[in-house]
């Protein structure tokens, strides 16, 4: 028997407080670091473009991931940051709704990640055009609470 796609009914559950936490990273090699850290990165500077797109990413959740529902956000942050691998994100979305925010947690979190690579793979590269020391992962999620009147 096939199954129908469809969301799941969320309209019997109660609005709650909702927040989740994810954070990932992107390995890269010292010269990439050193380049971001230098602001020397041809495309401009990784760190504010890729916070940005993570945010922008957040909002569009539904129309990536068939199955989410539209949630409207109140709060959102994407933190980009160097570390000693490569860089780090930490993304945050809020709601007051019935159902949770970890897709857009999730999905900002690796747009923001994504848009690095993009912005930096040139300086990755091998001489085959191949990316053999640049990895993303792991992005997961180290926060999720419901079940307040308000954001927790």
């Amino acid at each position: 028997m096939r199954v129908v796609a469809r969301q799941r009914d969320v309209g019997e559950k109660p609005r709650v407080g909702r927040r989740a936490v994810v954070e990932g990273e992107l390995a890269v090699g010292r010269s990439t670091r050193s380049a971001i850290r230098a602001h020397r990165v041809e495309k401009g500077d990784p760190v504010s473009v890729g916070e940005l797109a993570g945010l922008l990413a957040m909002k569009r959740t539904p129309e990536l991931i068939p199955h989410c529902h539209t949630v409207p956000l109140t709060s959102s942050s994407v933190e980009v940051r160097l570390s000693r691998r490569g860089v780090r994100v930490r993304a945050e979305a809020g709601a007051f709704d019935r159902t949770g925010v970890e897709m857009e947690a999730l999905v900002g979190a690796t747009v923001a990640l994504l848009t690095v690579w993009d912005m930096v793979k040139y300086l990755e590269k091998d001489g085959r055009g191949l990316y053999p020391h640049t990895s993303l992962g792991p992005v997961r999620v180290v926060v999720k609470r419901k079940g307040t009147r308000k954001v927790p």
